[in-house]
């Protein structure tokens, strides 16, 4: 890219980052610093805004910029990651929506802590959703990291890792400022920049080919190197049986983790009631639908007009088709459409890693605050007034916004770290942590009478660390050319998605806890909770 064309993109950068920035800085102005201001925006938001709001949330750079990557890389297989993504919704929309807006107030312990002993439910799930939210986060910096590289030629090594410090920085800013308000407005705006700039890409695409898609296809099979075997399944999952194994494990991970999602969880607060949390829900499908649908058509676009092989060599992991398209539909490089077309893509995929960030960072810190330090403040006597020892709203909130910054550092530091591997697959095994960890604990909550406090601290623990350990142990992180650490073999399990294993044992933990706890369950309060997630009542 010439010095001209990577300025025009780096004004548009500039361009949204300003208007975000406003956006925060008016929020912060007329906020009065309620806890339910800072979590939830004051639970004002319609259902149409928050279903921008979440399709904002969750179309995030692994969707852009690393699905189709995938798509253009392997064909039919990287299609997974698009279908596992839509499907997850359902799960979303028929078993948590609106039993989570009833139940809870402003994080999934809420949810769980409701028919529980307190502290050691919300010391188990505040951990669990932090670590899920920082994995989260780790992919969007690898997706800002790659694009920045991309834009500026790709050997600036330095550039990169400045991207990553400044996207972590501008997070913490929105975050500490704005609140949940203006994350919100800020997921709106980049919703509707996301879908513009995917329409108008797949427009271009299907013209190319003249609105054949047959074409599209047996241009994209000669172009990727593989024939007609990039359109069967088997490409990236189905060589041996480790490999159909790790297929199953990240189909698994990729329906059932969504709703275990601390960020998306945390969106349904932000409405009035539980109708509008699944009206929400029914706006959001709609939109996340038809982009997946795109992805679609933009990976297998990129692997016809660019070349499988250019897009490799690009980055290896294949997070700058999507940019490397825009290039070649405009009128190819040296061409003004071309790096206006470009320009204009890279910095929607930009804003959408920001508004992403700015989301999970809110999760993660308000599970920091609420969760983590509200607990450890209520270690009350046996004879100690209430509310004796209990943090303020005001006291908590200070909490969380220190909480942001730690957490920006942490994704900053390991977004450095895994840098070289492609987003989606990241994003996959946050869904994996979250589908083993959050989502057994959450369903036994809203659903098993007999359940327990013991039941509910071996669910989290029982899926959160089996994933993480088996993540340390696989593929992932040594003992291949792709690895965090390729000089080093220390992987004794063969899987790179660990969900095939740690979604059974965190549902098995918990059953286990709780058919050995000597603690009786309470009926009374299931009772409660059953007709208050189902009809509204004593809602917040």
């Amino acid at each position: 890219m010439s010095g001209d064309h990577q300025t025009l993109a780096l004004l548009l950068f500039s361009a949204f980052v300003a208007a975000t920035l406003a956006i925060t800085t008016w929020v912060s102005r007329n906020r009065h610093g309620s806890a339910e201001e800072f979590y939830a925006g004051g639970r004002l938001f319609s259902p149409m805004e928050n279903g921008f709001a979440i399709a904002g949330d969750y179309m995030s750079a692994a969707s852009f910029l690393g699905i189709s990557g995938l798509i253009a890389l392997y064909g039919y297989d990287g299609m997974l990651y698009s279908v596992g993504f839509l499907v997850a919704w359902l799960v979303v929309l028929f078993l948590v929506a609106e039993l989570v807006r009833n139940c809870g107030r402003f994080t999934l312990a809420d949810v769980v802590a409701s028919r529980m002993s307190e502290r050691p439910v919300r010391i188990a799930a505040g951990t669990s959703s932090v670590t899920v939210s920082v994995l989260y986060l780790v992919a969007q910096m690898v997706g800002a990291g790659s694009l920045v590289a991309l834009l500026l030629g790709g050997t600036s090594e330095a550039a990169r890792s400045w991207t990553v410090i400044g996207v972590g920085a501008l997070m913490v800013i929105y975050v500490s400022l704005g609140g949940m308000r203006a994350t919100t407005w800020i997921q709106i705006v980049k919703a509707v920049l996301l879908m513009a700039g995917a329409i108008a890409m797949t427009v271009l695409v299907l013209a190319r080919f003249h609105g054949d898609v047959n074409q599209l296809l047996n241009t994209a099979a000669e172009r990727s190197g593989h024939g007609k075997d990039f359109l069967s399944p088997g490409l990236k999952y189905g060589g041996d049986w480790i490999a159909r194994l790790d297929f199953i494990s990240l189909g698994l991970a990729l329906v059932l983790g969504t709703a275990g999602l601390p960020h998306i969880l945390s969106r349904f607060y932000t409405v009035p009631t539980a109708r509008a949390a699944r009206r929400s829900v029914i706006w959001s499908i709609g939109l996340i639908g038809s982009f997946y649908l795109m992805t679609i058509v933009l990976g297998f676009g990129a692997a016809a007009v660019v070349g499988s092989d250019e897009v490799r060599k690009s980055n290896a992991a294949g997070n700058t088709a999507v940019p490397l398209l825009a290039l070649d539909l405009g009128g190819g490089a040296g061409s003004t459409g071309g790096a206006g077309l470009f320009a204009v893509v890279a910095a929607i995929a930009f804003a959408t890693i920001l508004a992403v960030v700015a989301g999970i960072t809110l999760a993660s810190s308000a599970s920091v605050a609420h969760d983590l330090y509200a607990s450890l403040r209520r270690r009350r006597s046996p004879g100690a007034a209430p509310g004796r020892d209990c943090p303020s709203p005001r006291s908590e909130v200070a909490v969380a916004r220190v909480a942001a910054v730690g957490i920006g550092v942490a994704a900053i530091a390991l977004g450095l770290l895994a840098r070289d591997l492609n987003v989606a697959f990241l994003v996959g095994l946050a869904f994996a942590v979250a589908a083993s960890a959050n989502l057994p604990v959450l369903l036994y909550s809203l659903f098993w009478r007999n359940f327990t406090t013991r039941g509910a601290v071996w669910s989290v623990y029982g899926g959160l660390v089996p994933a993480m350990l088996l993540v340390v142990l696989s593929p992932v992180v040594s003992g291949s050319p792709e690895a965090l650490f390729p000089g080093v073999d220390f992987h004794v399990f063969p899987l790179q998605n660990p969900g095939l294993v740690s979604i059974p044992l965190g549902f098995l933990a918990g059953w286990i806890g709780t058919a050995m706890s000597t603690e009786p369950p309470d009926e009374a309060k299931h009772a409660e909770t059953e007709v208050r997630a189902l009809t509204g009542a004593g809602a917040v």
